[in-house]
């Protein structure tokens, strides 16, 4: 799989660009500020619908602009897809496929697979548990399309039954007419005959069965995760402890552990899981009705990383902490090649944040891929072994050095 053509309107600083792109390595050299960065966000923003950068699609579009569009190129088995992204901030966005409309953007999700290793990969290892929470669900969507609609079923009933706690917390509190207030902003006064418990089991199943889901997905892709990360670390950091992973979650640790059951089928873990986490909402209503919030569920949890026996947040050196970046970027390219064909590998300013060490092994790595693209503040950056396509990146202008 690669990229042969990307073309930008109104998408961060550019009012237009137009690149012809090459499998092998391109590299888009320049200052920092000038626009290296927004190119291959692009591109990340085709294979995911997000931004690696930013959580809402509003900076996305240049400033006096009312949209952005992404068009690129993508091709794969030697057959090309035109894929259009037309991002609207505040509105829904739309998407074509081959110059059709298709019925909603993620639709596309897919088309173009990417690995994205960047300096904010570093939240990863050091930040807070949504950043790990994101890692694992983004490449759970990478694997399998359809789970892009899963996390969205989820969100959305975790929105829904958010209102509806709150409302009820209202309530219980004496809010009065602002708890009446609340719920039919929420949606709720239909089928709750003026009492917003009255529908809150029906929500909690609603929750279970999508969270189930999710949390059986990301069970097993631990699982699969958990070797190829001690490998790529062990490879970057031969001489630091061995890096683990296990999943931290909000139910009770046998729920968690059911898909080491060989003998149930898929259905039967996700099944298990779900009755799991009715039960576990059901023990936690006081709380959640007193705090307003939900207090169970794949939101709440966790990826544990761990060097031996210590957690890598808060113990790992900086080297350490970005040697274990690096694997869960690796672990996740090594996963979605024995899927089948290579996913498009897009190094943001990555090189200069490593040791000469890391650097060589890293681009050791990724050499053989199908189609590599780097950006770099100075041709230096770049190592030796990634030599290539060469773009030169200045006050938004981006010029193929020949």
């Amino acid at each position: 799989m690669h990229v042969a053509h990307l073309s930008l309107t109104d998408f961060r600083s550019y009012d237009t660009v137009d690149l012809g792109l090459e499998p092998g390595v391109t590299a888009f050299v320049g200052p920092n500020g000038q626009g290296k960065t927004n190119l291959v966000e692009a591109l990340g923003y085709v294979a995911t619908q997000s931004s690696h950068r930013v959580a809402n699609d509003g900076p996305l579009v240049r400033q006096g602009a009312a949209r952005a569009i992404v068009r690129s190129v993508v091709v794969r088995d030697d057959r090309r897809a035109l894929i259009e992204l037309e991002i609207n901030p505040g509105r829904a966005n739309r998407a074509r496929l081959n110059r059709s409309p298709v019925s909603r953007p993620r639709d596309v999700i897919g088309m173009l697979r990417t690995v994205l290793f960047a300096p904010e990969d570093l939240a990863m290892v050091k930040g807070d548990p949504s950043e790990r929470r994101r890692y694992l669900d983004d490449l759970l969507v990478a694997r399998a399309p359809r789970f892009a609609g899963v996390r969205a079923d989820y969100d959305r009933v975790l929105k829904q039954r958010g209102a509806l706690l709150r409302t009820a917390a209202q309530a219980r509190r004496g809010g009065g007419r602002g708890g009446r207030r609340a719920e039919n902003d929420s949606g709720f006064a239909a089928a709750g005959a003026g009492d917003p418990l009255s529908t809150l089991d029906v929500w909690d199943a609603h929750l279970a069965r999508h969270g189930a889901e999710l949390l059986a997905a990301r069970l097993e892709l631990v699982e699969e995760l958990r070797p190829l990360v001690a490998a790529a670390y062990a490879s970057l950091a031969p001489t630091s402890a061995p890096a683990c992973l296990d999943y931290r979650g909000t139910l009770p640790a046998r729920a968690q552990a059911v898909t080491e059951a060989a003998e149930r089928t898929a259905t039967e873990r996700r099944e298990d899981l779900e009755e799991r986490m009715r039960a576990a909402l059901l023990e936690v209503r006081s709380a959640e009705l007193e705090r307003g919030v939900t207090l169970v569920g794949p939101h709440r949890d966790d990826l544990f990383l761990g060097l031996g026996e210590l957690p890598a947040r808060g113990y790992a050196s900086h080297g350490e902490s970005w040697s274990f970046a690096l694997a869960l970027r690796l672990a996740a390219y090594d996963l979605l090649r024995t899927d089948g064909g290579d996913p498009v590998l897009i190094l943001d300013d990555v090189f200069a944040e490593l040791d000469s060490q890391r650097r060589r092994r890293l681009a050791e790595i990724v050499a053989p891929a199908e189609q590599v693209l780097i950006t770099a503040a100075v041709a230096a950056d770049v190592p030796a072994e990634l030599v290539g396509a060469r773009f030169d990146v200045t006050e938004g202008s981006v010029v193929r050095v020949r």
